[in-house]
């Protein structure tokens, strides 16, 4: 696989001809994420509430999976029609240029024209993108509807979102299943750390310290599992 600071002509044919799409962080970050808070509130909620080990890993387990599997059906579901979409819009701009050259021709036109191109440069591009339909769809399918180039995968981000899920969600319940002392707390410090291990991973693909990124969603997690603590603790009460 090409790297995008590589700049050898083959290499940059090579990378163009094949982008990458978004990838798969936006569905791990989210599943992990999701999971890790998700399973470590039923933990805290009957944690709180004093109820015995087994109601925490049976409760625990449903919601890996249930949940889990609801998130990737989600997933995968918006994803089929993102595609879906993608593909409609794709039949609309090949059937106009059949049926509409000039005024498909006037849009390409005003494209290149907005991205700098003028005079009979302007006028020769417009010609050759019109020459070849799969070039003349995908740079409308960009730059007049504002779509990414990359079609996405529904399965592809279906799975990523249930992997993340079901490993983040197994953290919080470890402790428990394990029979380890004081299961609570340490399920609590292993979650967290989860939470700034997410965040700090997420880094890698953002201009954000990795600090910074971890402590953020350190908060954000803690902070749904602090609500879930007290939401059990008043059931006890």
């Amino acid at each position: 696989m090409s790297r995008p600071n590589e700049h050898s002509t083959a290499e940059i044919a090579a990378r163009i001809a094949a982008p990458a799409g978004r990838g798969d962080l936006r569905d791990v970050v989210y599943g992990a994420i999701d999971g890790a808070v998700t399973t470590f509130a039923i933990v805290a909620g009957v944690a709180g509430a004093d109820l015995p080990t087994q109601v925490i890993l049976a409760l625990g387990v449903a919601n890996l999976l249930a949940d889990g599997f609801s998130m990737a059906a989600g997933n995968y579901a918006g994803t089929k029609a993102e595609a879906e979409d993608t593909q409609r819009l794709a039949g609309i701009e090949r059937r106009e240029l059949v049926r509409n050259r000039a005024g498909e021709r006037a849009e390409i036109h005003e494209i290149l024209r907005q991205k700098g191109l003028h005079g009979a440069v302007l006028d020769q591009a417009t010609d050759q993108i019109m020459q070849d339909t799969k070039a003349a769809i995908s740079l409308m399918l960009t730059d007049e509807y504002g779509l990414a180039p990359v079609v996405p995968r529904p399965l592809r981000a279906a799975g990523a979102t249930f992997s993340a899920f079901v490993v983040a969600g197994a953290v919080p319940l470890a402790p428990f299943a394990f029979g380890v002392e004081q299961a609570f707390g340490l399920a609590t410090t292993m979650t967290l750390c989860v939470f700034f291990a997410i965040g700090a991973a997420k880094s890698l693909w953002s201009e954000a310290p990795w600090w910074k990124a971890g402590i953020e969603t350190l908060l954000i997690g803690g902070a749904a599992a602090l609500v879930a603590y007290g939401v059990g603790w008043l059931f006890a009460a």
